[in-house]
Formats: C-alpha cells, structure tokens, sequence
C-alpha cells in the first residue's frame, strides 16, 4: 500500500489492484487526496534518497509492472508470431467489420459478463469456485495522462492454454478461409458464419480500433497467473512475476490511441455504459471522483484552550463559537454505472404499474405514462423476453418519415444493447410502438451492429407483431377512443400491407355508421346484420354529412340496412384490401355491381319497371354515350332522380377526387387522365317525378332541344351528386343551364341578356381612368436617363 495512494490517481495498477483488494479496498470503500500543498512538500521532504532511488527501480511502467519485473516477464515470455493473414485479418476489423469505434467497450463488457456468467454457473454445482473472490463484478479505470485505459472482471479467467487459444486463434490455419468467407459474405450461410466468428474471437479484437497494444492478464483458479501481450502483428504469453495478484479473472489493458483519446473521460464512459451495457447483469464500477466539501476543527483554538485556565475555559464557552473551517477534498470511489435492473426479465405479476411507466419514461424520455403495454416471455425456435408500449400520443411527423427508419424497438442480446436500427423487428404500420426485445439465442454478424438474414429473425417478428396486436385489442374500451383518435390510420395501413395479419387488424377498425352517431367495430356490424343480409354496405366521402346525403344510400338506410360511413382518405383503399369479415364480404354501394336481398315480387316489380322504363334509358344510353355506358333503372335510389355509379374496376367520385389531390398525380399523369376519362354508368329512380315526365318527353318527341339540355343538365347534376367532378368544359355548360332555368322560374325571357350599353359604357370609363393614370404617374429612371 506504500505507492498505491499515489497510483490510484493515475492507472489503476494490476498489482495495486490486488492490494487494494488484499486491504478491503473495493466497492464501498474510499480513497482520498487532499488538497494541501504544506503538507505534500512536508512528506516530498520526509523521504530520503534511498527511497528516490528504490522508487526510480521500481518506477511504474504503463503496464503495471516495475522495470525489474518487465525485465523478467520478457524472460520468460514465449513468443508467437501471426501469420501473414493477420494482417489482411486487422484490416478487415478495423476498416471494414465495425463502423463505429465506441462499440469496443461494449464488445469487451461483455466478454467479461460471460465470464462472470460462466463462473456463477459453476459455483452452481461447487461453491469452492468462488472462495478466493467472492465477488462478481466489472471494474473500469481510466489514465488520461498515460493513455490506458484498464477494464477488469472477476470471471472465470483463462489458463496460459486459454489465453493462447482463445486469444491468438486468428493465427490458425483456418484464417484464411475466415477471411475468404467474411469477403464473400452473401454466399455464406448466416450460422456458419457465426461459428466462425465464435472461434476467431474477433469481438476481442474490436479493442485495436482504438489501442495500438493490448495487454491481459488473467488467473484461472486451475493456473497460474498469465500476461498476454500484443501490438497486432505477434503476440506474447508469459507467467506473471508478480503471481497472484488477481486471485480470478481478467484484467485489460489498452493503450490508446492519440485519436482515441475521448474514450479515456469518465463522461464518454458513462454515456457508452448506460448507452449499450446498462442491464448487464454484473455491477458495472467506474473510479472516478468527486469534490466533498468538509469542515476542519482550528488547531490554533484548540492550543490556546489547552494554555488557558480553567477560568478562561468557562468564559469562553459563553462566547459565541467561531465557524468552522471548510475545505474541499478530492474523493476517489468506485461509482455505479448500471443501477437500472431489467425489468423485462422478471415476471410480470413482479412488476408494479409504476414500475412499467417510470422504466417507460426513461426508455422513452416521454413525460406521459403509456396507453398499453405487453410483458411476455416467447418461446419455440427462439426463446425471447420483450416489453411493448404503446405512447399515448403520436409524433407529428410519424407519417413523413412513414416506412423510414426507426428507432423505437432496442434490440438487446444477453441485456448488451445491439441496435435500435434493425427495422426488420416491426413493420412499418406498428412504427409507433416502442420497446425492449432481448433474446440469448440471437445469432449476430461479425460486427454485432446488423444481423443476419436469420430464420429466427422473422420468427421473432411474426410472434412480436401478433403480441402487438393482442396488446391493442385489449385496450379498454375508455381508452380505445384515444388510440382511435391517434393510430387509426396505422390500423388502416396494416390491413392494406400485412395480408397475413388482416383477420387480426380487422378486429380493431372502427368507423361511423348509418345506425349510430358513434363509431362501430365490424364485430357490432355483424351482430346487427339482417338475418338474409350477406354483404357489409359502405359508402366513401369527405365527411359524414357528405356520405349521409349520398343517393347510394337513401333506399338502403330506408329500408333499415346499415351503412358503413367511410369519411378518412385511407379508408376506401383500406376495405377494398379486405375482401371479407367473419364471411361477410364488404360491397362499396357507389360501384356497378350491387347485390341487394329482395324478394320475388321485388324482383318482379324491377323488371316491369325495366321495360317501362327501356324507351328513356335506351335514348339516355344514346344521347350520352361520351360520357356513360348505359343508363339502368335503379334499384338504390329513394329520393334523388339520377346517380352515377362507378365500374367495377373503376373509381368511385371519392377515389377521383383523392387522385386529383395527390401532390404526386403528376408522376402518373397518364393513369389519372385514364380514370378520370372512363365512362360511367347512368342509373335513375323509376318513382321520380323529373324522371317520369323524362320517360313521357322522350316518347312523346324524341328530337325535341329542350329534352336533350334537361338529359345533360341531369347526367351532370347526379355527377356531382355522385361525388364526381365534372370533366373541362362541362362545368361552364352546366352553369349555364342552371341560369337558363332560373331565368325560365323567375319569368323571364330565355334570351334576357346584360345591357350591352351599359358594358361599353364601364370600358370607355375604364380606358379613360387608366390613361388619366398614367399621365401622373413619375418617369422612371431609364426615362429620365
């Protein structure tokens, strides 16, 4: 302990390490330093110059080792040299496997909790294991001044053999088909490759992104304590001079560096820790320190009470007490990094409500608590713990960054976060739910930043988008207004992109409805169908009061059918994806193709009104041929006189009208003008007085003018009726028959027109104040010029 005080503010020393553990010198414990210059110039002073000279012998080398011992570990060292391949092999790990540096930390964290892993699953069947350390944890130390950075477990440690062949295998003849395979990855199977990598070790490895030599030492309970050594050209094995110092486990050392010198501040270790390795099972330690603030009693008080008599004593404990003296020490400790406990681990019925949300509130930094959450455990082909949330309000901007990547599912492999980029993990309509999926069976690529095209990887997103879905299901029905409110349209876009998941997404649409102002499940539909009824009617529109007012729906509402009311854009596109609910098939009312349970006599009285009627709609087929395919008696409208209704392939009037608004039509341009040129079919109320005196008209004189502008008037009022837009030109003409009519209604002659005095007179007045204008107006500067 004689050099450690000094030591500990730099590297944290192999040999001090074991002292400091020799001398109950651990977790809970503290070393300090004093600011106090008298004093340390007091004991530079004390020190004679033997013990310069013995220190300057024993001078701590960066490694942790005196001269004299560094002399004799070269000695016994056994040298071993790469092969050429090991070149090529560095190569590859440093400018190709790994593109972020940081994540060397993490790969050499969890080396250590597997070691730890591996010796408490030992001390499971012999309890002697853990007899000389009985303590499990991962200590990190830093010197920024020297470049090292030191990170040490109290695992299970390697024997001499372990360390040559887990840590210098890359050396085996098998290199080179490593490298060949890692070079031509697409060809190689994903599990092989994970062999590969298991043998190679190459996490390890990720240490020279950032140091130039690494040095380990090690002590397995069946060895003697080894140091490893390398610059990544040739590596070294030698027994430890110091023996034991250890007593089990690993101690890392890197050399930074210069560019990697960041990675050497406790903030940057903090900040990797809790980013990648805060639910590590093992205690995760960083020496670091702090500034206490402490008071001192005055010595000079305490001689002058010690001088005075009695008397004087008893005066002065009347008088007010001066101050204490306060003065600020350094305070060096071991500080926990990972407090945080995965919750996902335990049971669920272990974990309280407020527990989910304040672990929610800091996964997500959402102030509110979430609107559903899902803790299961899945087992089969992969076993897989994994907690889902779902936030109570939606990002803004969810929708402009729809289908890109996201970062709500954090991927963690044995509690050591992975990723939160792996999209793969949940399509792109359940985006918005967020949380933690941790698997120990999770095969990973070379540089464990992306996975493999794994078998297990669709499998863990088939089970995590079924359990997604249950968790939406069984929000309460108070709360399902609000998700409602915020993910509908994600619901929406799951039935039209997950065709495997339809029946399960149907479940939770909700829309407006004929029967009710409030909104209905399809399961409610259902329940309330007609006994003969085996279609779901719906109609599209821009709102509710819209589709109310639609002719597609007056008989069918008349007659007590319910109408799906569809009043959001995605809505048309969603229910034509889905071809049918519980065996009920979906029937939009606005297209050609209209089934309707009637009875025999219904059916009979269609056809006596189809040949009634066969005089108009053949002269309507005739007359309007550039815009309809055929006119039709119909048999869905109560009030109006006419409809149009779209093919069966075509777009109803909503689908046209979202078409045209689609700031990308122009892309399509060729497609739109298609649709918006295809004809339509012209159906007419029978019951409808315009309609009856139409049928009268046409038989009556045929080639009569003003029966051809009341045909056209017609086809173009039940267009807009329909919810279509009327084509170029066809507005203008309908205008101005609707002012021919109102002219007619108001008595006035047909050809009344504006006085054309009156119009010559406004233009003369306007071309004289227009020149009057430009007489006053100033000369520019060209005029001037």
């Amino acid at each position: 302990m004689k050099y450690f005080l000094l030591v500990s503010l730099g590297v944290l020393l192999i040999s001090g390490w074991s002292h400091a553990q020799d001398e109950g010198i651990g977790v809970g414990t503290v070393e300090e330093v004093t600011v106090d210059s008298d004093l340390g110039a007091s004991r530079e002073g004390s020190r004679t110059d033997a013990e310069a000279v013995l220190r300057e012998e024993e001078a701590i080398s960066p490694d942790g080792l005196s001269v004299a011992q560094m002399r004799e570990l070269r000695e016994r060292a056994q040298n071993f040299t790469f092969q050429t391949e090991v070149n090529r092999m560095m190569k590859l790990i440093i400018n190709s496997l790994y593109r972020n540096k940081e994540i060397f930390l993490r790969e050499l964290i969890s080396n250590g909790s597997d070691a730890l892993d591996k010796i408490r699953l030992m001390s499971l069947t012999d309890r002697n294991v853990l007899d000389v350390n009985p303590d499990l944890s991962i200590r990190i130390k830093a010197d920024p001044e020297k470049r090292l950075l030191h990170i040490i477990d109290s695992g299970v440690g390697m024997t001499r053999n372990e360390l040559v062949n887990n840590l210098g295998t890359i050396a085996k003849s098998g290199t080179a088909d490593f490298l060949s395979k890692m070079q031509d990855a697409e060809k190689t199977d994903a599990q092989e490759m994970n062999d590969m990598i298991g043998q190679f070790g190459v996490g390890f490895y990720s240490a020279f992104l950032v140091a130039d030599k690494v040095t380990v030492v090690s002590k397995h309970n069946n060895d003697s304590q080894h140091v490893w050594e390398s610059d990544a050209s040739a590596f070294s094995v030698a027994e430890d001079p110091r023996g034991d110092t250890l007593r089990r486990g690993t101690h890392i050392t890197l050399h930074m560096k210069e560019e990697a010198a960041d990675y050497l501040q406790p903030d940057t270790i903090r900040s990797l820790v809790k980013k990648y390795s805060q639910f590590i099972n093992f205690p995760i330690y960083l020496w670091a320190s702090r500034t206490e603030t402490v008071e001192e009693p005055d010595l000079d008080d305490k001689a002058d009470d010690a001088d005075g008599d009695e008397d004087a004593q008893v005066e002065d404990a009347t008088e007010e007490k001066s101050e204490p003296k306060k003065t600020e020490k350094t305070v060096w400790d071991w500080e926990l990094m990972n407090d945080n406990k995965p919750i996902w681990t335990r049971k669920p019925t272990e974990v309280a409500d407020e527990e989910y949300t304040q672990f929610y509130k800091s996964l997500t930094k959402d102030s509110s608590a979430p609107l559903a959450r899902a803790h299961f455990v899945a087992e089969g082909e992969v076993t897989f713990r994994a907690l889902l949330f779902v936030p109570r309000v939606q990002p803004a901007d969810s929708f402009n960054r729809y289908g890109t990547k996201t970062d709500h599912i954090k991927l963690y492999v044995r509690r050591v976060f992975i990723t939160d980029e792996f999209n793969d993990l949940m399509p792109n309509y359940l985006a918005f739910i967020q949380g933690i999926v941790d698997s120990d069976d999770l095969p990973l690529n070379v540089s464990r930043e992306t996975l493999q095209q794994h078998k297990l990887i669709k499998i863990i997103k088939k089970k995590l988008v079924r359990k997604a879905l249950d968790m939406l299901k069984k929000i309460p029905d108070d709360e399902y207004e609000h998700f409602w409110k915020e993910y509908s349209t994600n619901i929406k876009l799951g039935v039209m992109e997950d065709p495997s998941n339809r029946s399960r997404l149907a479940k939770l649409l909700r829309f407006h409805s004929s029967r009710s102002q409030d909104m209905t499940f399809l399961a409610d539909y259902v329940a309330r169908m007609k006994p003969s009824q085996s279609h779901i009617y719906y109609i599209a529109g821009s709102s509710r009061a819209e589709v109310e007012k639609s002719p597609f729906a007056e008989r069918l509402v008349r007659a007590g059918y319910e109408v799906l009311y569809l009043t959001e854009a995605v809505d048309e596109y969603c229910l034509s994806s889905l071809p049918e609910y519980e065996g009920k098939k979906f029937q939009n009312i606005a297209k050609e193709i209209f089934d309707l349970e009637e009875s025999e006599a219904q059916k009979e009285r269609l056809e006596e009104q189809k040949k009634q009627f066969e005089p108009l709609t053949r002269w309507l087929g005739d007359k309007l041929g550039a815009w309809v395919t055929r006119a039709t008696v119909s048999r869905r409208l109560a009030r109006s006189p006419a409809a149009l209704v779209a093919t069966v392939f075509g777009w109803t009037g909503n689908m046209e009208r979202l078409a045209l608004s689609n700031a990308h039509q122009k892309a399509d341009d060729a497609a739109r003008k298609h649709h918006l040129s295809q004809k339509k079919m012209l159906e007419i109320n029978p019951r409808h007085p315009v309609v009856l005196e139409l049928l009268r008209r046409v038989q009556a004189d045929p080639d009569d003018p003003q029966l051809l502008r009341a045909a056209l008037t017609l086809h173009r009022s039940a267009a807009l009726r329909s919810g279509y837009m009327l084509q170029e030109g066809q507005a203008v003409e309908f205008a101005e028959s609707v002012e021919d009519m109102l002219q007619q209604a108001l008595g006035l002659p047909p050809d009344a027109r504006p006085d054309e005095d009156e119009l010559d007179a406004d233009a003369e007045a306007d071309a004289e104040a227009e020149a009057e204008a430009d007489a006053e107006a100033p000369a520019d500067d060209h005029d001037e010029l």
